[in-house]
């Protein structure tokens, strides 16, 4: 079985014990996987890489966007200055999540999509895409928001007693933090990748067009009680495997023809 950056996000999630969607983490760790495996397989971005014709920065500020960041940003770096600026954008990733409650699903169409027009006004050639972990568990043990929350100002129980106790299997959690718990209905899964599906895209050669040039969609079970998995097995229809590796290939063909024809 291959592995993609979002099995290192993860393992990274088990290590903690939980996921918190307020953090960057595992945005960084899928932002890294993806420049390393475009690096590996696209060699006229590689090329360009080991010249210095383009760099990477995670986490670039966006113009005009309520202070979005773009996760991943690749781009022609300016002379004397530390950081590129959107002017000489050539690939922009996006990295999202909806997991702990589903009902989420509208504000991160919404982050998106502002993401886009913007990028897409400063850079119209520029390759963007997006990535969404999609939450199948059922029910989700609310970690950053309410158990930790509710352990603050206890010193180092939250650390040293529930911590250790996370994504182990331990479903007293279930009972011992029942107004914790945010439950998803069976279909919101579906629900989610239907209304993120609606998100704008465009054909190759369609710069012109307002739209991903690629959305990824990546089932995962993460409830923060049981171990996180990727859903390789799901009822989505997404083959996780297959879609990285076509997402990559998009991403390859769109630079080489962008930028080398």
């Amino acid at each position: 079985m291959s592995t993609t950056p979002f099995d290192e996000a993860i393992s990274a999630i088990q290590q903690r014990g939980y996921h918190n969607h307020r953090l960057e983490e595992h945005s960084d760790i899928v932002s890294r996987g993806i420049f390393r495996d475009l690096l590996d397989c696209c060699s006229t971005l590689r090329a360009d890489y080991e010249r210095g014709a383009i760099r990477e920065w995670l986490n670039v500020h966006a113009p005009g966007a309520r202070k979005r960041k773009i996760d991943l940003f690749v781009g022609e770096p300016r002379a004397g200055a530390a950081l590129s600026d959107i002017s000489k954008l050539r690939v922009c990733v996006e990295n999202k999540s909806v997991v702990t409650a589903h009902r989420n699903r509208d504000a991160r169409f919404d982050d998106l999509n502002e993401t886009l027009k913007v990028v897409h006004a400063a850079r119209s050639e520029a390759v963007i895409v997006a990535t969404v972990l999609i939450g199948t568990a059922g029910r989700v043990l609310n970690i950053p928001d309410k158990v930790k929350a509710f352990h603050k100002g206890l010193g180092d129980t939250f650390t040293q007693t529930i911590v250790p106790r996370l994504s182990r299997g331990d479903l007293s959690l279930w009972d011992e933090y029942r107004w914790a718990v945010s439950v998803n209905r069976k279909n919101d899964p579906a629900i989610t990748l239907e209304k993120l599906r609606q998100l704008p895209t465009r054909k190759p050669g369609h710069t012109h067009v307002e739209g991903y040039d690629y959305v990824l969609f990546v089932p995962v079970h993460i409830d923060n009680v049981s171990p996180p998995t990727l859903a390789r097995t799901n009822d989505l229809g997404i083959d996780i495997d297959q879609q990285y590796q076509e997402m990559l290939s998009t991403i390859c063909k769109a630079y080489a023809a962008r930028w080398h024809l």
